[in-house]
Parts: structure tokens; C-alpha cells; sequence
């Protein structure tokens, strides 16, 4: 069968992968898009659409490994591991606590928080020129306080929160009652991240499609690639139920299947699945006005005008396909402790995704080691709506060749990517 040859040739239709060939196109290339399942049918689609500048503090924070060790015995914990051999996820664990230190949190933060800035401008701005009907909103995000101490724990944060560039601001309790009325009564404290957004995860991946396909994109949904291999000139050629397909250039953005596709070239990609869940409802009569994270139960709730969604949770099974109804209650619980109505009238969807998680929670972005024509956009783990539009627009600028829309160091390959 004779290969079919693109300009760019992007492997995974999420969200990274749309935005990367959107700024392609804008940077005057031409893209075809190859998608395993459906678009958006991974960790794109059920997740609670934030925006979140507020998410610059890195996951490996000094203390977590010990609240990590108290949650292993809870099934419906924020965080859990499930207890198996699985010497790749052990390598990945103890990486990760090594890196739970002041000095690593403190780089990874400020890393962090310019690639989130930079995007949540950027996908303002994509939204408005693309006019993305997407539900989008920027009115910022709270974290919620039920318990006093923690909240004075998370208030003795703040100005670390403020060195990284992050606005944010310390409500009471009366401010909080007065300006979010869906809460119940008898809140610690809030802190409000004004410069947060949200946006309607699903409609956003629907409309970006869109876009690409109008300025003369192609979009192969039910596409599974089955192998990598470089060619005598060294570069990447790919193996698809429907035949070869070859590309000036190859955009590895498959997400939490980046490290499968990646092992048949020799790359290893430290990222493992972290397994995230959600419910979808009816909009309930009385919801939040702005999107909100429940601290002490890490629930995510978001509300918009065609629905309801609470979300959050990790953990680590591999690429199990269950829907757990442990972890599914668990957001339950967590909703009822904070929200006046904490489900509305219609239950639409319960739904889990992988995310690809790094050691160091930055994304892996740039030129694949040792690759002529390779370059990879994975490892975003739970940001990937957040990093979209920074991701796709370095992308471009690095395959074009010109000066890029941020320092590509911090979540450059070869940190972390081994032949």
C-alpha cells in the first residue's frame, strides 16, 4: 500500500493535539490529524474545563509523600495507589517523592506558573478570533475552606502563591456567603484566583475541530496507529490500520498513550496514567457562580448554562477501563459537605479518564531526542485544557523555527526523555 504523505502529521485528537495544528495552520502549515477513537474521547471530554492559573504549585510539594502514605488505605481518597506489581509506577513514585523537596516545588512553580499565565491569555484569545462557542468564562475560581486550620494553613501560602506571579485573594466567611450564595453556611475562608476561566471542555474540543477543519485541515477520527519507525534518513514514519502514513513533520500529543507509541522508536516517556472521574448533571437551580475547588475533599465543581459537573480524584491503576463506584461517591460526599444543591435534576454522565502524569508535573514539549522529524506535545497531566493553547503555539514556533511564545527549557524533552 503506498504511503499517504502529509506537511503535519499530528497523532491524537484532544485538545493538545487540535491546538497544536490550529497554530500550525496559523503559522501557514498544513495538518491531518490522526485520532484512535473519536475526538476528545480521552481526558479532553469529561473534565471540568478550569483555566487555572491557580494550579502552579506543583503536585510534588514538601509533606506529600506522608499524606500521600495516610491516604494508600482509603479507597476513596484524593489521591490513591492501587496496591500491585507494577515496577514502572513504583520507578515513577519514587522519582516523584524525590522530588518533593522546597528547591524542586519552587522551580517547578515558577515553571509552572508562566506557562499557565502566557496560556490562559492565549486561549482568550483563540476563543474570541476562532469564535469558539465554548461557554467561555473569566471570572476567576475559589478554593473553599470548610475546616479552620487548613484554612489558615492555606493562608500562610498566599505569598508564596504571589511570588510565582499568581493574583490572589483571601475572602472571610461574610465575603464568601455574600458573594457565593450556593455554598452552605459555616465556611472557613476562601482564597479567589480572579485571573482563572472556564470553559466547556467538550464544546471547546468540538468548536477547535471545527476551526482546524475550516481552514482546510484533515481529521481522522478511528484512526489507531499500530507502530513508529525511522526510516534510513531518520525519520519517523507511522503504521495505521489504514495503511502508512509519513509527514515533513510528526506531533506525538496522544496523551497517556504517548509512552506506548513512544517505546516502538526506543523513547522512554516517565508518564503514567492518573485515572480521573467526573459526574455530569442537569444545571441545578442554586449553582456556583464561579468554578470551585472543595480543599479538603479535592472536588472540583463547575457550572455552566447547559450543565453541572463535579470532578477531581487521582489514581494510579494503570489503564484500567472501570468506572469506580467508590471514587464516583466520593465526589458526591465531598459536593454535599460544601453546596446547598449538590447534584442537579438530571444525572447525564458519569465518566473517568487517564491523564499523562510527569514527575516534575510539567509538560513534555519539544524536538524528540535523536529524531530528525519527531516532536512531542504529552505529559500535561490534569492541565491539559489549562496548557492547551501555550502548547500548540510553542509548537508551532518551534517547528517554524522562529523565537518562542515562552522558554521552551523548562518542559524540554531532554529533561526527562531517555533512548
Amino acid at each position: 500500500m503506498p504511503t499517504t504523505c502529509d506537511d503535519v502529521l499530528i497523532l491524537g485528537g484532544g485538545v493538545i493535539g487540535l491546538a497544536c495544528a490550529w497554530y500550525l495552520q496559523k503559522a501557514g502549515r498544513g495538518v491531518r490529524i490522526l485520532e484512535q477513537g473519536t475526538l476528545g474521547c480521552g481526558s479532553s471530554h469529561g473534565n471540568c474545563g478550569t483555566i487555572t492559573p491557580s494550579h502552579a504549585p506543583p503536585l510534588a510539594a514538601p509533606g506529600m509523600v506522608a499524606q500521600a502514605l495516610k491516604w494508600m488505605l482509603r479507597p476513596d481518597a484524593p489521591l490513591y495507589v492501587r496496591p500491585r506489581i507494577d515496577p514502572g509506577l513504583w520507578h515513577w513514585l519514587l522519582t516523584f517523592a524525590g522530588r518533593c523537596n522546597t528547591r524542586d516545588w519552587l522551580a517547578s512553580g515558577q515553571s509552572k506558573a508562566t506557562l499557565l499565565t502566557v496560556s490562559r491569555r492565549l486561549i482568550e484569545e483563540l476563543v474570541r478570533d476562532a469564535a469558539l462557542d465554548c461557554e467561555f468564562r473569566g471570572d476567576g475560581l475559589l478554593y473553599i475552606y470548610r475546616d479552620q486550620c487548613e484554612w489558615e494553613k492555606a493562608n500562610a501560602t498566599v505569598e508564596q502563591v504571589r511570588s510565582f506571579g499568581v493574583r490572589v485573594e483571601t475572602w472571610d466567611p461574610r465575603t464568601l456567603a455574600r458573594e457565593e450564595p450556593a455554598l452552605r453556611s459555616g465556611m472557613a475562608g476562601a482564597l479567589y484566583f480572579p485571573d482563572d476561566a472556564c470553559l466547556r471542555p467538550d464544546r471547546y474540543v468540538a468548536e477547535l475541530a471545527r476551526a482546524v477543519r475550516a481552514a482546510g485541515g484533515a481529521i481522522e477520527e478511528r484512526c489507531r496507529v499500530t507502530g513508529l519507525h525511522r526510516d534510513g534518513e531518520g525519520r519517523v514514519r507511522v503504521e495505521t490500520e489504514r495503511g502508512p502514513r509519513a509527514g515533513r513533520d510528526v506531533v506525538l500529543a496522544a496523551g497517556a498513550w504517548s509512552p506506548q507509541l513512544g517505546r516502538a522508536l526506543g523513547l522512554r516517556l516517565p508518564i503514567v496514567p492518573g485515572k480521573g472521574y467526573s459526574i455530569t448533571y442537569s444545571r441545578p437551580a442554586l449553582a456556583p457562580k464561579r468554578p470551585l475547588v472543595l480543599k479538603e475533599r479535592s472536588v472540583c465543581v463547575t457550572a455552566w448554562g447547559s450543565g453541572f459537573r463535579l470532578g477531581s480524584t487521582m489514581e494510579f491503576s494503570g489503564y484500567d477501563s472501570r468506572l469506580n463506584p467508590t471514587r464516583l461517591g466520593a465526589l458526591v460526599r465531598g459536593a454535599r459537605e460544601y453546596l446547598r444543591q449538590p447534584e442537579g435534576p438530571e444525572h447525564r454522565e458519569d465518566w473517568y479518564g487517564w491523564r499523562p502524569m510527569t514527575t516534575d508535573d510539567l509538560p513534555i514539549i519539544g524536538r524528540a531526542p535523536g529524531s530528525a522529524n519527531l516532536w512531542l506535545a504529552t505529559g500535561h497531566g490534569m492541565l491539559g485544557m489549562s496548557l492547551s493553547a501555550v502548547t500548540g503555539r510553542l509548537i508551532a514556533d518551534l517547528i517554524a523555527g522562529r523565537e518562542p511564545v515562552v522558554d521552551p527549557s523548562a518542559c524540554a524533552p531532554e529533561r526527562l526523555v531517555r533512548r
